[in-house]
C-alpha cells in the first residue's frame, strides 16, 4: 500500500493575506505515483556539461527557471537568548546573505517571513517544522508536503533537532508587469 502523503497548498485571500487552501491526504494516485501538483513545462537544456548547482547563488530561481535543493532549519531555541530586535536583525541579515532581502514585505508575524514569486514544492524529511502564514500555522511531520504558491511564509522549528527539508522552486508569474 502506498504511503499516504499529507499536502498543504497555500493561497492568498482577497486581502492579499496568505492562508491554507488545501490540507489533506493527496488522493490522485496513478499506479505507484501520488500526484502532488503540476505546472506547465518549459524548455530546459539537458546537454550542458556544467555543474549547474554551482550557478545558484540566491534564494530565488532564475526567471523562468527552477531550483531543487535541500534546506535545514535549526531549532528556534538556539536563538531564544537573543532579544526581539536581535532576532529581527538576524532574519534580515540571513535573507540578505541569500540575495533575498527584497523578499521580506511583512515580518510582523515572524522575523523570517518571506514571499517570492515562485511555486515551491517542499517536503519535510526529518525533524519538526511549523509553516507560519499571515493568518494561520500548520505543524508538519516528516513526509508532509507543502505547495507554497507565492505566499508570505516562514519555516519555524520548535523542536529539539534540526529539520531537513527538500524543495523545488519554480519561477512563477510576477505581479509587476515590468518584470514579465
Amino acid at each position: 500500500m502506498l504511503k499516504q502523503i499529507r499536502r498543504i497548498v497555500t493561497e492568498n485571500d482577497e486581502n492579499g493575506k496568505s492562508r491554507v487552501l488545501i490540507d489533506g491526504i493527496a488522493d490522485n494516485v496513478i499506479t505507484v505515483l501520488t500526484e502532488m501538483w503540476i505546472t506547465g513545462a518549459g524548455p530546459h537544456d539537458h546537454k550542458t556539461p556544467v555543474d549547474m548547482a554551482k550557478m545558484s547563488d540566491r534564494l530565488e530561481p532564475p526567471k523562468g527557471g527552477t531550483l531543487f535543493r535541500f534546506f535545514q532549519i535549526a531549532p528556534e531555541s538556539e536563538t531564544a537568548h537573543l532579544s526581539l530586535a536581535e532576532r529581527q536583525k538576524a532574519g534580515r541579515d540571513w535573507f540578505a546573505a541569500m540575495g533575498g532581502a527584497h523578499l521580506q514585505p511583512d515580518t510582523s508575524r515572524h522575523s523570517t517571513m518571506h514571499q517570492s514569486p515562485t511555486t515551491d514544492y517542499i517536503v519535510l524529511l526529518s525533524g519538526e517544522i511549523t509553516l507560519v502564514l499571515d493568518t494561520e500555522e500548520r505543524d508538519m511531520k516528516p513526509f508532509d508536503v507543502v505547495i507554497q504558491r507565492g505566499t508570505n511564509h516562514a519555516w519555524v522549528n520548535r523542536g529539539t533537532e534540526d529539520a531537513l527539508l527538500l524543495s523545488v522552486l519554480v519561477d512563477a508569474q510576477h505581479d509587476d508587469p515590468a518584470e514579465k
